[in-house]
């Protein structure tokens, strides 16, 4: 058979069970990019306004999270959480690994998205009587997250591509399954040539729609300084 019949033998003999994978992949990413969010923005609100022992907490979590690498992070989940008595199925805890890894990361374009709101924004809320909480919540975090935009964008598409390390847990997500399949067949190019296609498809299409939000979520006239 030449590339192209291997291409669809590969497709139509294990078609479900890639389908299968990859829906499995896309769950990974986004629930990891959810738990980001509900993670990350708290944790740069807390580095913007919080007391300073909370600032110096949260800057230790995110340096050490982004000092260690992400499969490092998912083995001490998965191997050494449960020899203090928590023990985690493989897809738990890659969820939880990616996740805890992406709040790191995503508090950081949060907070600079917040300091890229114009300084008269918060001068403008304080002097009509908003109060800080008020300002923060009305004012700043709604410009912030549409600013943040192109950064959580660039976050989910590097989040689509480390889910795979899942892989190293066994969960049969995308790059495991692939594996697999190549292993059977000895067609390793061709269905790691699937799963690029896989990943470029999604990639190009998550792209496309975090444009379009952006575009449909801006600001008209809203002049930013420092845009991430």
């Amino acid at each position: 058979m030449g590339f192209a019949e291997e291409i669809v033998y590969l497709v139509s003999t294990y078609g479900v069970s890639l389908f299968n994978a990859m829906l499995l992949t896309l769950e990974i990413t986004s629930i990891g990019f959810t738990l980001g969010v509900l993670l990350g923005l708290p944790i740069s609100l807390g580095r913007v306004y919080g007391p300073l022992p909370l600032k110096a907490l949260l800057a230790a979590y995110i340096e050490l999270i982004r000092g260690t690498p992400m499969i490092v992070q998912l083995f001490f989940i998965y191997y050494a959480l449960p020899l203090v008595g928590i023990k985690l199925d493989a897809f738990t805890a890659s969820i939880i690994a990616i996740g805890l890894n992406s709040a790191a990361y995503q508090a950081e374009y949060f907070r600079m998205a917040f300091g890229a709101v114009p300084r008269e924004q918060w001068e403008a809320a304080l002097s009509i009587g908003l109060s800080k909480w008020s300002t923060i919540t009305n004012v700043i975090i709604p410009q912030g997250v549409r600013i943040a935009i192109p950064a959580l964008t660039n976050e989910l598409i590097y989040l689509l591509k480390y889910s795979s390390i899942a892989y190293f847990v066994t969960v049969p997500e995308t790059v495991y399954v692939s594996k697999v399949i190549g292993a059977k067949t000895l067609l390793h190019i061709q269905i790691y040539t699937i799963t690029a296609v896989f990943y470029i498809l999604v990639a190009v299409v998550l792209t496309k729609s975090a444009k379009k939000l952006e575009e449909r979520v801006s600001i008209p006239g809203l002049v930013v300084k420092g845009r991430i």
